[in-house]
């Protein structure tokens, strides 16, 4: 829409931002994109996402909208005349795609948290039973969804291939990361497949980082947070 103007708050690691990116590449839309430094966030930032204080945040005219799911969302009902349509029109569908877009960040997100970064190999192998069983949940959740066509969209892009498709990056890293291979031909073929798919557009190679340098990103910043955390317990334990 001409005279738009946009601006996007993110950290190039965060998979959040990716997704919102994703998005923004597909309608076509041009933006001003703001890499925050997370350990030392912007008055901008705080003012626009008050609540949360995170990237994603979206501006558009001034206005600011927060959390990933909900710009996609705006994205593509805001820019409707504009690019392809991501969300279903059929409500029916539309409610679908928004319950598997939960079901990510409830079901898939939170165990792979715990299998990065559980205190114990108990916690972090639990984490990863519940990963496991999540992907295999999500299998299911792509054919019914594609209805037999390559992506979550059918047979283009849809409102979960950009879902799923901004956490892409760190879901290839983490066999490296949390001892688990995610995607396997044998055990969830369609994911698999999709997966390669998806990381071929134009749009994932615009936007999504390269593997290898999220994994050391990752490692070193789970370095930090346990060395934080030793130095913590230490000050603690002195006090006592």
């Amino acid at each position: 829409m001409a005279g738009d103007e946009l601006k996007l708050l993110g950290a190039w690691a965060s998979p959040w931002v990716s997704r919102v990116q994703i998005a923004l590449h597909l309608k076509g839309l041009n933006y001003e994109y703001v890499e925050e430094d997370l350990d030392n966030k912007s008055d901008l930032l705080l003012e626009s996402n008050p609540v949360h204080k995170k990237v994603p945040v979206l501006i558009h005219d001034g206005k600011p909208i927060c959390e990933s799911l909900v710009i996609v969302q705006y994205i593509d009902e805001a820019f409707a005349s504009t690019g392809p349509s991501l969300l279903p029109v059929d409500p029916y569908e539309r409610a679908i795609a928004r319950f598997w877009a939960a079901f990510i960040d409830d079901k898939l997100l939170v165990p792979w948290k715990q299998a990065f970064s559980g205190k114990t190999e108990e916690e972090k192998d639990q984490g990863r039973k519940q990963l496991l069983a999540a992907v295999e949940t999500l299998e299911g959740g792509l054919m019914e969804c594609s209805k037999g066509k390559p992506l979550f969209g059918g047979d283009s892009v849809g409102y979960l291939d950009v879902v799923l498709g901004g956490l892409l990056s760190w879901l290839h890293g983490t066999e490296a990361l949390c001892g688990v291979e995610l995607f396997d031909a044998g055990r969830t073929p369609l994911l698999s497949a999709w997966a390669e798919r998806f990381g071929a557009l134009d749009a994932a190679k615009a936007v999504l980082p390269d593997v290898g340098k999220l994994v050391e990103f990752a490692k070193m910043r789970r370095a930090q947070l346990a060395a934080a955390e030793a130095a913590a317990a230490a000050a603690a334990a002195k006090k006592n």
